[in-house]
């Protein structure tokens, strides 16, 4: 089986995207060779790399940036020397591996394939509920039954192991009770084409307010955020004695169990034509206290 054929089975798999311009494309190496293995991560970093070599596989699916900009075109298209690049380029080289991207496909595809596994291996894919009242995109409401309830500490603690950090970032007390959670987006500022009473422009993180203002959301678990909005609201919330709380795990801790996820899918997909391995790439963050 080719490298490329994988790539057809995971297209078909996903909604056609029609006249598609995206970033979901082949970043390196030669998709015509034949396919040794599998390797789902959420970033092909150097040690994701080694551990394909390692696994004999030769292609790598991922869902984020290869190459350090947001275009993400292959190769390195600034006007300065990147050698870290390079290096890394040599090693995907000398090993013949191939990266592809599967960013707007998975993000597309119905439910979406990145919150399906966060909810899953979080426990909480039959409590959840898809809201979409906001207009903007997809954020899930989980309202745990009484027997599954549990602290801001024991989630946190929860999160810590299932998707293997080295801490946590939170706002909020560690001893108040966790009911009705919301997973969403990223909450980085932008502004929507909706306007609010004002005639402003609705901005994502702040409709996020909403959740905790009338649905009675106790904990809010996003994306990459911004210190301003939802966060400085939750900071006020706190200060002033009540029990709101925000979990910041990072863009990529975040959404790195929806890698776990496709390693299960694109398994069922090659129903064992090549072996497919999920590794994941870890926590970039280390902490000093």
């Amino acid at each position: 089986m080719k490298i490329r054929e994988v790539i057809d089975s995971i297209l078909r798999y996903h909604p056609a995207l029609i006249r598609y311009m995206g970033c979901d494309e082949v970043k390196c190496g030669d998709p015509e060779q034949e396919c040794t293995g599998v390797v789902t991560a959420m970033d092909a970093t150097v040690n994701v790399v080694r551990k394909a070599v390692e696994l004999k596989a030769n292609l790598i699916v991922v869902h984020e940036p290869t190459n350090y900009t947001s275009a993400d075109r292959p190769g390195w298209n600034e006007d300065f020397e990147n050698q870290v690049f390079r290096e890394k380029e040599k090693l995907l080289e000398d090993n013949h591996i191939v990266i592809w991207r599967d960013h707007d496909h998975m993000h597309a595809h119905q439910p979406d394939g990145i919150f399906t596994g966060v909810l899953k291996y979080l426990g909480f894919e039959e409590y959840a509920e898809v809201d979409r009242s906001m207009g903007l995109y997809a954020h899930f409401i989980v309202t745990l039954p009484e027997d599954r309830q549990t602290t801001l500490k024991k989630l946190m603690a929860q999160l810590k192991e299932t998707i293997g950090l080295n801490g946590v970032r939170y706002i909020g007390p560690e001893d108040m009770p966790v009911r009705k959670l919301a997973v969403v987006g990223h909450l980085n500022g932008g502004p929507s084409r909706e306007k609010n009473k004002a005639g402003l422009p609705k901005e994502y993180s702040v409709e996020i307010i909403r959740y905790f203002e009338e649905q009675g959301v106790d904990v809010i678990l996003p994306g990459e955020t911004i210190d301003w909005t939802l966060l400085s609201y939750v900071r006020d919330a706190v200060q002033l004695g009540q029990n709101k709380a925000i979990i910041t795990l990072g863009h990529f801790n975040w959404e790195e169990l929806g890698m776990r996820y496709a390693k299960e899918w694109i398994d069922t997909l090659l129903d064992g034509a090549v072996p497919v391995t999920y590794v994941p790439t870890e926590d970039m963050y280390q902490y000093y206290f």
